[in-house]
């Protein structure tokens, strides 16, 4: 996401979910200072940027519906909101820090060498946490058939793979490269 493109989704969070919310009469949590919720605001607009309208309108509706504090009237936290928003529209690959670091990692590079990274991206898609050693065992051992059967095709002569078995290669090396691409970035 470029500058332009960041401060034009920074501006749609503002006037889709906080103008909302704060019109609808939601204050700051009460533990926090106004300065701190600024800057809460301020995180949550850039962390946001990249959500479209219709899922920012229904990020809105979901956090009016689940405001904080004993009266029901703060401000949810940030985390909160950027729990729900990972559940209506998750970041793209690129976009996600965490990704990011672990496919610059060692452990990244070794499932790129190894060609289980996209299994390992489907793992920090879904579970949003580094993955320990217990975790990369089994990441590893879920790729063991994909391994085996792109090895297989890869292998093959193109011209000998029938439409299902060429597609799946053709899906599985786009894979590896948007998983490249993303180890690139970092």
């Amino acid at each position: 996401m470029d500058a332009k493109e960041q401060a034009e989704g920074e501006k749609r969070v503002r006037d889709l979910l906080i103008g909302p919310l704060l019109r609808r009469g939601l204050v700051k949590p009460g533990a926090m200072t106004k300065a701190q919720f600024e800057e809460m605001l301020a995180d949550l607009a850039k962390r946001l940027a990249y959500m479209s309208a219709p899922n920012l309108a229904a990020l809105e509706e979901m956090a009016a519906a689940a405001p904080g504090g004993k009266d029901r009237d703060r401000f949810p936290i940030a985390n909160a909101i950027l729990k729900a928003a990972t559940q209506i529209q998750p970041p793209a690959d690129d976009a996600s820090p965490l990704i990011r670091a672990v496919f610059a990692h060692a452990v990244g590079r070794q499932a790129l060498a190894e060609g289980w990274a996209p299994e390992l991206l489907d793992d920090l898609r879904h579970n949003r946490r580094w993955p320990g050693g217990y975790a990369l065992g089994q990441i590893r051992q879920a790729a063991g058939e994909a391994l085996r059967r792109h090895a297989h095709l890869a292998g093959a002569d193109p011209a000998h793979l029938d439409a299902a078995e060429a597609a799946w290669l053709r899906d599985r090396e786009a894979q590896l490269a948007r998983c490249r691409r993303i180890a690139d970035l970092a």
